[in-house]
């Protein structure tokens, strides 16, 4: 069987393989885990302009991984979800969130891991975490933004432009 990707598929979405499963399981809802990335810039990068945020002011990246390290020690992330959404609980796990150089200088990248995320989280975290690399809360005031469960207590979403789902793994046992 050919599958011609290209005819289908938008031009920023790319298909590895494919795999079948039972009939029981869902994309969405089997997923036991999901990573995000969240890719920024401190450079001008005409090249680059449509896969990273560009930020026209430097961070402290130190600071910003002291605070996400913070993001494995709770469950309820009520702080960092959008308002009025219809789920039946805001806890998840994260099991790794951190800030590392990319490729070329002035590029950074943010990795989140968890079993499942509520609508707009990654991006109300990297807002949140950008207020602490500006130095306009401490690390232990990104404790208390997720102690609140309130989410006008967490800093303004981040833009859309640089958030790429990069990875979502499946338990073995819905393969064929």
């Amino acid at each position: 069987l050919i599958f011609r990707t290209d005819r289908y598929l938008p031009h920023d979405i790319a298909l590895h393989s494919i795999r079948p499963v039972t009939d029981e399981a869902h994309a969405r809802f089997s997923a036991t885990s999901r990573t995000y990335r969240y890719y920024v810039t401190l450079r001008k990068d005409p090249f680059q302009e449509s896969r990273m945020l560009r930020l026209h002011f430097p961070l402290d990246f130190d600071r910003m991984n002291v605070a996400a390290e913070q993001l494995l020690h709770f469950t309820d992330f009520t702080s960092f979800s959008k308002l009025h959404t219809d789920v039946k609980t805001n806890n998840c796990r994260v099991t790794e969130a951190y800030w590392r150089a990319g490729a070329e200088p002035g590029q950074w990248i943010f990795t989140i891991t968890a079993d499942r995320f509520l609508r707009n989280m990654v991006r109300a975290i990297v807002g949140t975490l950008f207020e602490v690399g500006r130095g306009r809360l401490s690390e232990e005031g990104f404790r208390h933004v997720i102690e609140a469960l309130d989410r006008s207590q967490a800093g303004d979403s981040a833009a859309a432009e640089g958030l790429a789902l990069v990875e979502v793994h499946y338990p073995a046992d819905i393969y064929l």
